[in-house]
């Protein structure tokens, strides 16, 4: 019998390793759009947005063209042993995609609202620019920053329809528990899927409480 654990381990860990590549990448991204008016601005901003709009199923069919064993860059990494498609590392690599534009979203209107006179300061006392990334940027920014990594977290945790294309429905392997809410449903095993609803929902409410405690409002301070 399978664990029943092992649904919940494995959404966490999926989580939390997709945060991983997400966190820099989202916060990287975020300071590009808030701090250049590059000509390239919209045409980045509509690839952030994408697959915020876009169904999780295209994104999926998107990540099994990509990686998929035939494509475009699987067939050169099946070339090297490494296969991603009906992985773990496939659902990492889906729950990443979904989760960057909730957290660009976030950190970058908070970016915006720190003064450029503070940067042009840190710049005049001899910060160099990773310095005055670090110590004005983030410093001032850090609620909205920090509000965008627990959405984009718990967007991460809850991903289900690109996962279920890319990463497989693979008991012991693959199965997240957005995964096996379907798989039990779908099996008539409403307890089973209840269990996992429950945890999910816990983990929304939270997020939720969470981000209240910590989005930058006018009456407090960044």
């Amino acid at each position: 019998m399978e664990d029943p654990f092992f649904p919940v381990f494995l959404s966490l860990r999926v989580a939390l390793t997709a945060m991983v590549f997400v966190v820099p990448a989202g916060i990287a991204l975020a300071w590009l759009q808030a701090s250049r008016a590059h000509r390239f601005r919209g045409f980045v901003d509509g690839l952030i947005l994408l697959p915020m709009v876009l169904p999780p199923s295209v994104i999926g069919f998107f990540l099994v063209w990509l990686f998929g064993r035939r494509g475009l860059f699987g067939h050169a990494l099946n070339g090297l042993g490494v296969r991603l498609i009906f992985t773990p590392w496939a659902a990492v690599l889906a729950s990443a995609t979904v989760a960057l534009p909730v957290l660009v979203k976030a950190a970058q209107p908070a970016m915006e609202t720190v003064p450029r006179e503070l940067l042009v300061i840190g710049r005049s006392l001899g910060l160099a620019p990773v310095e005055v990334f670090f110590r004005v940027v983030l410093r001032g920014a850090w609620r909205g920053v920090a509000t965008g990594i627990v959405l984009a977290f718990v967007r991460a945790i809850g991903e289900f329809g690109a996962t279920l294309m890319f990463a497989g429905n693979i008991p012991g392997r693959t199965n997240t528990m957005t995964i096996e809410i379907w798989s039990a449903y779908q099996g008539g095993d409403e307890s089973r899927a209840l269990s996992y609803v429950v945890v999910l929902t816990a983990l929304g409410l939270a997020t939720v409480f969470l981000s209240a405690r910590i989005a930058p409002s006018p009456s407090r301070p960044r």
